[in-house]
Parts: structure tokens; sequence; C-alpha cells
């Protein structure tokens, strides 16, 4: 059912987001006189369609092949490869017979449309439920670095007061792409020190292996004592209850919680000696760690309150749009990583597996709406990579058409048009089998 659940959104999500980009491709083009064919989702492959229909002489429908989507524009040569209509003489109608820049503006529709649509859905998102954080400077006992974190120097209860010698304000700014995509100095307090600690220009790879709780958490580090306790486990069979403070696993003092989660972790499958206090009295007690590290209760922490900016619906446009905006310009700079060698393309790329599992296993309509923006800017950003059978290709083609003063061969565009297709195949087959090993290689 989970499985369904990921499968469900990620269709949902990828099919809104790919019928709104070729539908600005479609409507640039009808903008220009130019006549539309076909519109689809999905390929239809070999001229095979699951469901198709006839309207004002476009053919709409769905393919049986779920690699996105097109609209098949008269006279040019697109992801259909039908040249035979090349071979008279430009029509009125057609494509080719068009200026290059409005053969421009057909080929830049879709991209304008996905970067509309994802200011759009931050825009609205910004609108009904404002921005939530918690200020830094109301953080008790600083950070809980993990793996990530500790391999660079951070230490459990450090204080990051300022990145590059800029305040931070607030705490989720930590694990922002503004810390993790430039090259970033965090300026801690320790104690009594203060120091600089770099963040490596290559953590997105260890952030591909272990995730972004492994750098910093996203919650502080916090005092806690007993919530509730599961129906089942260490917990219940030791008497612990709801208010009772475990000071100490084994004689470890345990203050903080990630102090207790770290016993946890080193006696799974063990049984330990908790030191608890339940009102003014002291008391020893036994319990079993499952072999998972869990000792079977809910903490109630000590954490600061959070704050939310609430906006009108004018003032949470700039908002939402500086939001889209700086995921297009992450993922522009993370692609760049890539080209310059600080991050392995296996760690970046994913496929549709990678982004079902981003969606999850249960329907969270702030997630998917929030995950659909995300990938509208995406979307549009590797749209615009100049490669041969993406829109980035076509307009390279044409701003080289622009400046030579005349078109390239038809000859030409069809071997790139192959070129580009095979390198795409290619792609996704990468990404695919990448994320197939992730999944059976998770750490």
């Amino acid at each position: 059912m989970d499985i369904l659940i990921m499968a469900g959104q990620l269709i949902l999500g990828l099919s809104i987001l790919v019928i709104l980009h070729e539908f600005g491709h479609f409507l640039a083009a009808r903008a220009f006189g130019i006549k539309v064919e076909k519109f689809y989702l999905f390929f239809d492959a070999w001229n095979f369609s699951l469901f198709k229909f006839n309207y004002k002489g476009v053919e709409y429908g769905i393919g049986w092949l779920p690699l996105g989507g097109y609209v098949k524009i008269s006279g040019m040569i697109d992801e259909s490869m039908d040249t035979d209509q090349l071979a008279g003489p430009p029509q009125p109608w057609e494509f080719r017979s068009k200026p290059a820049w409005q053969r421009l503006i057909v080929m830049l529709g879709g991209i304008i449309v996905n970067i509309i649509v994802g200011i759009f859905i931050f825009w609205m998102l910004t609108l009904k439920y404002g921005e939530t954080y918690t200020p830094n400077a109301d953080i008790k006992y600083g950070i809980v670095p993990g793996v990530i974190g500790q391999k660079m120097g951070l230490k459990p209860g450090d204080r990051i007061y300022a990145v590059n010698g800029k305040p931070v304000e607030r705490f989720e700014d930590l694990t922002s792409s503004k810390v993790l995509l430039d090259k970033t100095v965090l300026n801690v307090q320790r104690g009594d020190r203060k120091l600089d600690i770099k963040v490596p220009p290559t953590i997105l790879n260890d952030l591909s292996d272990y995730g972004i709780e492994e750098f910093i958490s996203r919650l502080p580090r916090t005092t806690f004592a007993v919530d509730s306790i599961a129906p089942t486990g260490g917990a219940k069979e030791a008497g612990l209850k709801k208010g009772d403070s475990i000071l100490a696993v084994n004689g470890h003092k345990v203050t903080f919680f990630d102090q207790m989660q770290n016993q946890l972790r080193e006696n799974k499958n063990k049984e330990v000696q908790l030191s608890v206090k339940r009102d003014d009295s002291l008391m020893m007690v036994n319990a079993h760690i499952s072999a998972d590290g869990i000792l079977g209760f809910t903490p109630k922490a000590d954490l600061p309150e959070e704050k939310t900016i609430q906006y009108g619906f004018f003032g949470s446009l700039p908002v939402g749009a500086s939001r889209a905006w700086g995921m297009f310009v992450d993922n522009a700079k993370g692609i760049g990583k890539i080209f310059t060698g600080q991050v392995k393309a296996r760690k970046a790329i994913s496929s549709p597996i990678g982004i079902a599992v981003m969606f999850g296993s249960h329907v969270d309509w702030i997630r998917f709406w929030s995950l659909v923006g995300f990938l509208s800017m995406v979307l549009a950003l590797t749209n615009l990579l100049p490669i041969p059978g993406l829109d980035g290709g076509h307009t390279l083609f044409l701003l080289i058409e622009m400046i030579k003063g005349k078109p390239l061969s038809d000859k030409f565009l069809e071997r790139a048009q192959i070129v580009g297709f095979v390198l795409l195949i290619s792609l996704m087959v990468f990404a695919f089998g990448n994320d197939i090993i992730k999944q059976f290689t998770k750490k």
C-alpha cells in the first residue's frame, strides 16, 4: 500500500507538471499561428496510445511510455522524428516558416510556464501558512551534529551564531542551501571559545549517503522527560511513567536527549540500568533495549517556541517568488558542482524512484505541493540545459541561427536530435539504476 501511495503521488505530481509544461509550448505555438498536431502526456511510441481523441484538428492523448510528454508542432524536428513533413516547401502554418524570435518563444514556452507554476505554488503556500521558524537566539543548549557534522569538527552543544560572519536569525538556516552550496564558514561558540569551521565543498556527497540529519539535527539540543509509554517495550516492562526523568544509563549521565539516544545505540539488544527521578525520589530500574536501539517512550522536550510570520495576498508574492527562484539557483549550483567534480553524479541524480521516496508513503498536501513546486523549478532548469532533444538544445540552435543569419540544416538537426535522445535515455537508465542500488545499499 505504501508503494501505491508513493507511486500515485509521483504520477499525479509529474503529470500536472508535464501537462502544464507542454501547454506552454502549445499556447505559444497557437499564438503565432503554428499548427499543433498532437498534445500527449507520456509518449505514444510506435503510435500506440492508451487513450486519445481529436478536437479542432489536434490529437490529444496519453501514451504508454512514461517519459514525460510532448506537443508535436508541424514543421519541426522533435521527439517524434517525423521528417517526412519536411520534404515539401515550408507552409505558412509550420514552425520552420516562422521568424527565429517566434520559434525561440515557442521553445521557451514550457520553461516559462514551469517557472510561473513554481512561483504560484510557493506564493499560495506562503499566503496560507506563512513562514514558521525557530529563532536561533532562543536555542538554549546548542546543536546536535550527526556523523557529517562531527567529521567537520562540530560537537554537541556548539552554538552557531553566524555564517560567514553574518548573524543567523533562524535556526533552520543552518541546514539551508546557503550553508550547503556556498563556500561557507560556520562561526561557532564552544563554551568560552569562538572558532570557525569550514563546510567542505563535497558535503553533498555525504548528505546523499547519510541524510541531512547527520549534518545538523533539525531539532536543537534539549533536556527531556518521559512523556508517553509505548504499549510494549523496555520502558513499559521497567515500569517507567509519564513525568519520569532519566538521569543516567549504566552510570553514564544523560542530561540531554541526544546523550540518551547515544546510550541506546551503544546498548542495542542489551539490559541496562537506568537512574530515574520520579517526583522527589531517585530509583534504579533495569530495562531492555531493543535490537533497533529503542527503549519505548516518547520524550517531552524543552524546545524553544516557534514563530510564524503571516503575509497578505500581495505581501506573500515576493516571499514565495524568492523561495521558488532560490530553488532554481540552488539546483543550478548543484549541477555546477557535478561538472566541477565536487559532487559525484551518482550522489546527486535521481530518477522517478528517488522522487517517489521524497513524496513519502502517506498523503501530506503541504509536502505534496511543496515538492511539486520544487520539481517545477527543477524541470524548468533541466529543460534549459543545452542538450539536443531538450528545449535548451532547440534554444541553442535557434540562437546560433540568429547569430549566423541562416538556419542550421535539417540533416544536422535530425542527427542532433538522435544524439540527444541517446544521451537522455542513457541518463535515465543511469538514474534508475543508481536509485535501485541506493534502495538496496541504504546506510
